[in-house]
């Protein structure tokens, strides 16, 4: 049984929280402020974090750091702040995942699913499977039902960084600065035809991808 920590000063979401997720077999705890999550966390070492940055007492992106300093749990923010600037923060601070207040119970719960199933310390899986197709890394290969598929070697290593974080969000910029320079930050185009092409080799509806997932305005993630 995974349990899962909830860090949040709103009684209500608190408890509807708890219900839906304790209904769905995870251990709860709660936390109202930063440093009880704080606390909390040190002491219990949770399975998955979901924490709100506006909390009483310390801002939600310290706490954040304060989580991340010393653990790889997933953390998924919850959080009424909308700004693209604010959940590009928050993924460069450490977060997993960002949700938007409101949020769909369902989309919160497949996120947490995903994230859980990301291995641990952050390892890449060996053989990942996109659609029909599994990719070899070490071997830079991808083998489909039709037999290998070819990657260019831009689309390898977008792809390589995808992998590398199954469940978890990544933002566009870090992409575009990891794989073309710091000086290409702003150039979101380039991911756009780059995805588009590896969504067409690899995912079995490319205009309704499963496992390459675009986050609009933010980034990019490996569904498993």
């Amino acid at each position: 049984m995974s349990e899962i920590l909830i860090v949040d000063d709103e009684p209500a979401l608190l408890r509807t929280l708890r219900i839906n997720l304790s209904a769905r077999h995870y251990a709860v705890r709660t936390a109202a402020s930063g440093g009880e999550a704080l606390d909390r966390a040190a002491r219990t070492s949770p399975d998955a974090v979901l924490l709100d940055l506006g909390l009483p007492d310390v801002d939600g992106m310290d706490v954040l750091r304060g989580l991340r300093s010393h653990s790889a749990m997933p953390i998924i923010v919850l959080s009424g702040r909308s700004g693209a600037a604010d959940k590009v923060g928050a993924l460069d601070a450490g977060a997993d995942d960002y949700l938007t207040k409101p949020f769909q119970m369902e989309e919160l719960l497949a996120r947490l699913r995903a994230v859980l199933r990301r291995p641990l310390g952050g390892l890449p899986l060996l053989r990942p499977v996109i659609g029909d197709h599994t990719v070899d890394l070490a071997a830079t290969t991808v083998t489909g039902p039709s037999g290998p598929v070819r990657l260019t070697p831009t689309e390898w290593r977008i792809l390589a960084l995808l992998l590398a974080n199954p469940g978890r969000l990544v933002p566009g910029r870090q992409i575009l600065r990891e794989v073309w320079g710091p000086a290409q930050e702003e150039r979101g185009n380039y991911l756009r035809v780059y995805l588009a092409g590896l969504r067409r080799k690899l995912e079995r509806d490319p205009a309704r991808p499963r496992h390459l997932i675009t986050e609009p305005g933010i980034g990019y993630r490996y569904e498993p």
